[in-house]
């Protein structure tokens, strides 16, 4: 192998390795962020994880944070609990700081 292959093998792992480590970070502050949206919702213990789980697994649809947001935003709505959209980035905000502070 040469230095050049090396070089690339390097470069490449590297990339792997931060695509993993910004997947992570995102499904900890959606679950973050899930939990706080269970708690919204009144849910509480196996029934908050479970929402924070689905919460999780919205956030597999597209980049970025929309998919979260278009989930949970029909279930506050069906709760009559009105958050604003602003709120909701806020929080997910504070979520992502908070899984960045957890990773370290």
């Amino acid at each position: 192998m040469t230095t050049f292959d090396k070089r690339e093998a390097g470069f490449e792992n590297k990339f792997a390795h931060e695509e993993q480590m910004d997947f992570t970070l995102e499904a900890k502050a959606c679950k973050i962020f899930g939990l706080w949206v269970a708690e919204q919702l009144g849910l509480e213990g196996d029934d908050a994880k479970t929402y924070a789980a689905e919460v999780v697994s919205s956030n597999l649809e597209e980049a970025g944070f929309e998919d979260v947001y278009r989930k949970v935003r029909p279930d506050l709505e069906e709760k009559g609990i009105e958050i604003s959209d602003h709120m909701l980035h806020t929080e997910m905000d504070k979520a992502v700081a908070q899984a960045r502070e957890l990773s370290k």
